[in-house]
């Protein structure tokens, strides 16, 4: 219990608490408790004083300044512990959000987006009630409590300890009740991250799902996500039901006591009715903060279980960004030294791989699916590190390069053509710093490069066309010269295609494979090709089996000397 009070506090500290604030809502909520303090010392001498034919107007009159005063300094104090509070969980969020932007994208491999999201948002949440709604009351009420308590005992010392009768019965009963509530909270928040990881899913993929008539395994499946949620949320609900209750027997039976003692005291005359009718009033002042304390610590309990996956998080391990080389690569040749990698232990996708690559050239990689091609990419790409061995541009070993300045100089072009949701000048400009520098002059020219100016044009709003979720209301081979575009745009000096044309029609492939000759001039091109007739020009073509690089050679060469190699060249160009 105290690790997890460490971890939460940890947390909070972490993300430099707005003192003003803090102190204006503390001392606000200060003055507001001490004068709520004074309200039934005031009742009780008007009580004790009163007479029909002769009221104290003054005495009224400050009953309803003090209201009014208590009324406009809880507003300040509630507004500015609100406003810390939601100045912690943003803060908390934009922590959050740093981290998975800058995530390894082997996390991503591994967790569902959805998750992610999950943590961001419902996680993040629980903590945001917790500061901004119960944490306020809880600071408020310990004061009024503890000033309560103080004026009791000088009242009433005996009335007063009668009443603190019900303090370790009240603890005694939600102390376990708490920790009940943490562990089924922490399984709420996972399965309620597990349900968003799948509703992700499916809706991003609606059309697969669509076209294979799987709205039934998807309505099953969902059901059972939602049956484990509404189970989840029934534990928690009888968590609430016992403390609610509970509270309320305890707060009634105490009430029901000092009015019967109290009732006693005043027939005998030891106490007057005006000290009677201020002792409830003070009760009443101390029993509303202890309700409220249950459901602080209930939802303390869930925001511990909260922060644990939030802390989770923020102790990942960053992609490796170090201030490395800015290096100009142009002109330096590429090299593979004995390169080994798998994505866990168990499987080694890549073995003892080694090739070179000059610059100017183009290089391409075929062979079998499933052979490392894509990988060998993601490791240029630096997604990934090798097992073993080394990747290097001239001497230099890529990890040293700052990966800005590496993947600055990179342009990748895949089969799928991702896009964000936006217009297509937010596309064609994605990831680029001076934004502001890049003119509408400068766009239409690489557009027309890519062969993509006609069809932005035929747009009602041009460049500023919404291409949908995922470029949806794009067909792919708009989306392909789009792509085609973004990398004119940042001129890189090395590309990389992984069969940019495979899935076109035979007209879009015809345009795309134009703009794509363009795009190469002068670059150092790599390309994953299953579709030989792309690559018969190839400078060089490393076929790749099972990780491992079987033939290296122009196609001629290998057609003279790998049978498969050959096969496929049989199968396909003939």
């Amino acid at each position: 219990m105290k690790k997890k009070q460490n971890k939460f506090l940890s947390l909070i500290l972490s993300t430099r608490i707005p003192r003003l604030a803090l102190v204006i809502g503390l001392v606000g909520g200060l003055f507001t408790t001490l004068v709520g303090l004074t309200i039934p010392l005031l009742t009780r001498q008007m009580v004790d004083g009163f007479d029909a034919s002769n009221l104290n107007i003054t005495l009224i009159a400050v009953i309803v300044i003090v209201f009014i005063l208590q009324a406009v300094l809880d507003g300040v104090s509630t507004y500015s512990l609100a406003y810390v509070g939601q100045k912690i969980v943003a803060r908390l969020r934009e922590q959050m959000w740093t981290k998975f932007i800058r995530l390894p994208v082997s996390y991503f491999d591994k967790n569902k987006s959805g998750e992610s999201v999950s943590r961001v948002v419902n996680d993040t949440s629980i903590v945001k009630d917790l500061i901004t709604q119960h944490f306020p009351q809880f600071i408020t009420g310990i004061i009024t409590i503890i000033g309560a308590i103080i004026i009791l005992f000088i009242m009433d010392w005996k009335m007063t300890l009668l009443m603190l009768i019900s303090v370790p019965i009240a603890v005694t009963v939600l102390l376990p009740l708490g920790k009940r509530m943490s562990k089924i909270s922490r399984n709420l928040q996972d399965e309620t991250a597990n349900f968003s990881g799948s509703i992700q899913q499916t809706l991003g993929e609606i059309r697969l799902m669509k076209s294979s008539n799987a709205e039934k395994a998807e309505q099953t499946k969902g059901f059972k996500n939602i049956t484990k949620l509404f189970s989840f949320g029934l534990k928690e609900a009888k968590i609430f039901a016992l403390v609610g209750p509970t509270m309320y027997l305890i707060n009634m039976i105490v009430i029901v006591m000092i009015i019967g003692y109290g009732g006693i005291r005043v027939e005998e005359g030891t106490m007057t009715t005006g000290s009677l009718v201020a002792f409830l009033l003070y009760l009443f002042q101390i029993i509303y903060p202890i309700t409220s304390f249950a459901m602080f610590f209930t939802q303390l309990q869930k925001a511990q279980g909260a922060t644990e996956r939030i802390m989770e998080i923020l102790d990942l391990k960053l992609e490796e960004d170090k201030e490395g080389i800015d290096l100009d690569i142009a002109n330096k040749t590429i090299y593979f030294d004995h390169v080994t990698f798998g994505y866990d232990k168990s499987e080694i996708v890549l073995k003892d791989i080694s090739f070179e690559v000059h610059p100017g050239t183009m290089v391409a990689f075929a062979g079998p699916s499933g052979g490392g091609k894509t990988t060998i990419f993601g490791l240029m790409e630096q997604f990934y590190r090798p097992s073993s061995g080394i990747i290097r541009i001239g001497d230099t070993p890529i990890q040293k390069l700052s990966m800005k300045s590496w993947r600055g100089q990179i342009g990748y072009v895949s089969q799928d053509s991702p896009m964000m949701a936006g217009t297509i000048r937010e596309n064609l400009c994605y990831g680029m710093e001076d934004i502001s520098e890049i003119d509408d002059q400068r766009l239409w020219q690489v557009a027309e490069m890519a062969y993509a100016a006609q069809f932005i044009k035929e747009f009602p709003n041009g460049l500023d066309t919404e291409v949908g979720e995922r470029g949806v209301k794009l067909s792919g081979g708009q989306r392909q010269r789009i792509a085609i575009a973004r990398a004119f745009l940042r001129n890189p000096k090395i590309l990389m295609m992984d069969e940019a044309t495979a899935s076109l029609d035979s007209q879009s492939e015809g345009i795309v494979q134009k703009a794509l000759m363009k795009l190469m001039e002068g670059r150092t091109t790599f390309v994953i090709a299953h579709r030989l007739s792309t690559i018969i020009d190839a400078d060089k073509i490393l076929f790749i089996e099972k990780g491992q690089i079987t033939g290296v050679g122009t196609h001629q060469q290998l057609v003279a000397n790998h049978a498969l190699y050959k096969e496929f060249a049989e199968q396909q160009l003939t």
